[in-house]
């Protein structure tokens, strides 16, 4: 027994001394026999209020997760989409399902989606591409706010929703609509994610200097701040132009973009953002291939959100199982969206190939 203690605390030594970064969260391991959590299913059926229509919602792909604990209960609200007999990525509605789990490793799957595009007041941002690539803080009253992508496949838009039980949602609208008569509304917009801290175990929303703070969009990460979570307004500086705080890097694996990943954590260095990293090869990383998806870390300083501190110079997860290299995407993607805190571990959720979930997490053994 003494022997295997002493090769188990090695082995995590092993993967510490790894880590790029000292203010880095991690270091993430894929579980053993590392296996997709959420994989499609073709007898999952939904009557789409679009249509009438009863449509296999999530039979081609189930992908791009948020995550959130409840009642102790890791939650993954992830997006799918139906197949339709071909496999262009964005031709398909992309619906939002639920999938809970006691571990955070062996989901039990609702057999209908839990948010999608409907006869409401987001039918002309949300018809006929559906909602897409979701992330998800609570409020410490409870209060769940979900950012997602709308998608009438013409300008896809950062929108917001609101919950308290995340079964029944109020949708909120895009977030730049009526900011500035709308400067910023038609233009794209995507991937919110909303800094937390960790408060008694569990991740919910952080203010800075009174106010939310999100990190989003692409091919660069900007930021905006919010009173409410709901109304959000864009960074600018003087001159009223956004600024990024994240760009691409020639050189490096993240030459070609960068998106934020799931809500970034404000820790005692400053606030950790993991964030999806593109490669472009003939500028970036050759042995990484063509626009593959890594995960990247950045450190920005505590109280000023826009002031990047540090930066991790290699990804520190990438596409290396066959699920991962597999699928609508088939350069591959680890692409991040959901992470909690379990029982003194991060499990971080992602797409893979735009066609699965995968889980690492801060311990190899379950």
């Amino acid at each position: 027994m003494r022997k295997i203690l002493l090769l188990i605390a090695l082995v995590f030594s092993l993967n510490a001394s790894a880590q790029e970064k000292p203010w880095m969260l991690g270091p993430f391991i894929r579980p053993s026999n590392a296996e997709p959590v959420i994989s499609p299913l073709s007898n999952s059926t939904f009557t789409d209020p679009m249509t009438g229509k009863t449509v296999f919602w999530e039979s081609m792909a189930t992908f791009n997760p948020a995550a959130i604990l409840k009642d102790d209960t890791v939650h993954l609200i992830y997006r799918a989409e139906e197949k339709l007999g071909e496999k262009e990525i964005g031709g398909h509605t992309s619906r939002l399902g639920m999938a809970i789990s006691a571990d955070g490793f062996d989901f039990v799957r609702e057999s209908q989606p839990i948010f999608f595009p409907q006869e409401d007041s987001q039918k002309k941002y949300e018809w006929t591409g559906g909602t897409e690539d979701p992330r998800i803080v609570q409020i410490e009253d409870g209060t769940y706010v979900l950012t997602y992508t709308q998608w009438n496949r013409d300008v896809p838009r950062l929108a917001v929703a609101s919950s308290k039980d995340l079964r029944n949602w109020e949708k909120h609208g895009p977030i730049f609509e009526d900011w500035k008569d709308g400067k910023y509304h038609n233009v794209e917009s995507k991937s919110g994610a909303i800094v937390t801290k960790l408060v008694e175990g569990k991740l919910v929303a952080a203010k800075i200097n009174g106010k939310y703070w999100m990190y989003y969009g692409v091919p660069h990460i900007w930021l905006a701040t919010s009173d409410d979570l709901i109304n959000w307004t864009p960074v600018e500086n003087h001159e009223g132009n956004r600024v990024p705080v994240l760009s691409p890097r020639p050189g490096f694996f993240d030459s070609w973009l960068v998106e934020a990943g799931p809500p970034p954590v404000l820790t005692e260095d400053g606030i950790v953002v993991l964030y999806n990293a593109g490669n472009s090869q003939p500028v970036g990383v050759k042995d990484l291939g063509n626009r593959v998806y890594t995960g990247g870390q950045a450190l920005f300083d505590a109280n000023e959100p826009w002031k990047l501190l540090d930066r991790t110079a290699k990804p520190f997860i990438q596409p290396e199982l066959p699920f991962e290299k597999s699928g609508q995407y088939p350069e591959g993607t680890t692409f991040l969206e959901g992470l909690v805190y379990k029982e003194g571990r991060w499990l971080l959720y992602y797409g893979t190939a735009d066609s699965m979930v995968g889980v690492v997490n801060t311990s190899a053994y379950k």
